[in-house]
């Protein structure tokens, strides 16, 4: 009869079974959760990575001239850098500005005379505080401005001149792309009462970071979708028609050559064979002496235009004299008008 276990016993072998999975358990060392880009798919993304990508480009070369120009307006060194250009909806900018903000209005004329949004510039107060400071004779190093910093109207007017000067550049960097004027339109205090672009228009943000000695602030500048979108159509239409333009000069160039050389005169060679021949037997050679020429009575007589084959033709007679018929062409034209000297096929 087999053993029978006792109560202890059977407690102690059922802790040793549990003690043994637990050991035999390997913990899996927690997974990393990725983190996705999150993407909404009621307001989808309108321009491409390189047209960012342009328009940073743009505006890299827009904060090199700032900073040459807030250098001369204020004396003093400065560093202008665009921290990001982002895709957004304008609501989105509007909802970040303070009641107190100062916006400032540009009227963009593009080359089809098209209407058009204005462009919206904003400078933090604590920068543009720095900036008056400086032009009406002080240091400029005032921190105790904050977001909430409300403008006196003296300081309205000199905004108003400061931020003509950083208007005013605008068209010259864009001038490489395209041809604009842009003008100063307006200051607006209430940022709240600005109608000039629809909430949900898409715009793109500049982002820019300007260092003032030792004051530090952003300047942001929004361009709405409507203007960027007939400045992108624009910039593919005047490309469109200079690559039409650079064919058709290149067409009336090559008209142009042909009409001046039609006229001149070229050495045209029929070769009937070709023999080698020692230098004895040529030495030797007598009137009436015929040379086998390894070749067919009836065989292709090759034709050469200036000491190059270009064609294949018949030996035959015309008018009493010896003329070749020409059968096929041996060099085959390339698209710009040019033949390959390497190339021998027939047509």
């Amino acid at each position: 009869m087999a053993d029978v276990l006792s109560q202890s016993q059977i407690d102690a072998l059922l802790n040793a079974m549990q003690n043994s999975d637990e050991d035999s358990r390997v913990e899996e060392p927690p997974k990393s959760e990725q983190e996705y880009r999150k993407y909404d798919f009621y307001s989808p993304k309108k321009y491409t990575k390189d047209k960012l990508k342009m328009l940073r480009s743009i505006y890299d070369n827009y904060a090199r001239v700032a900073a040459t120009q807030i250098n001369g307006l204020f004396r003093v060194a400065s560093e202008v850098e665009v921290v990001g250009v982002e895709e957004e909806r304008y609501y989105e900018f509007g909802n970040a500005l303070n009641e107190t903000d100062v916006l400032t209005l540009a009227h963009v004329e593009l080359p089809d005379h098209s209407k058009n949004p204005p462009m919206v510039f904003h400078i933090a107060p604590t920068l543009m505080a720095a900036m008056i400071d400086r032009m009406l004779g002080g240091t400029g190093t005032d921190v105790g401005v904050d977001m909430s910093y409300t403008y006196t109207d003296i300081e309205i007017a000199l905004y108003e001149k400061i931020i003509r000067y950083l208007i005013a550049i605008t068209s010259d960097v864009w001038a490489q792309n395209i041809k604009f004027v842009i003008d100063f339109e307006r200051v607006e205090e209430n940022p709240s009462m600005f109608q000039g672009i629809s909430v949900d228009e898409t715009v793109v943000i500049i982002m820019m970071r300007i260092q003032l000695g030792d004051i530090e602030g952003m300047m942001n500048i929004c361009i709405s979708g409507t203007i960027l979108s007939n400045i992108f159509d624009l910039m593919e239409k005047t490309k469109f028609l200079a690559d039409q333009d650079e064919q058709a000069r290149i067409r009336t160039d090559r008209e142009d050559i042909l009409e001046n050389i039609r006229e001149a005169k070229m050495n045209v060679t029929a070769q009937l064979g070709v023999a080698k021949l020692n230098l004895d037997d040529v030495y030797n050679l007598h009137v009436g002496d015929v040379i086998d020429l390894n070749k067919p009575q009836n065989s292709p007589v090759a034709l050469y235009i200036e000491g190059q084959q270009w064609f294949n033709g018949q030996l035959g007679v015309h008018n009493k004299n010896m003329a070749v018929k020409i059968e096929n062409r041996t060099l085959e034209p390339k698209d710009d008008g040019s033949v390959n000297e390497n190339d021998n096929v027939a047509v």
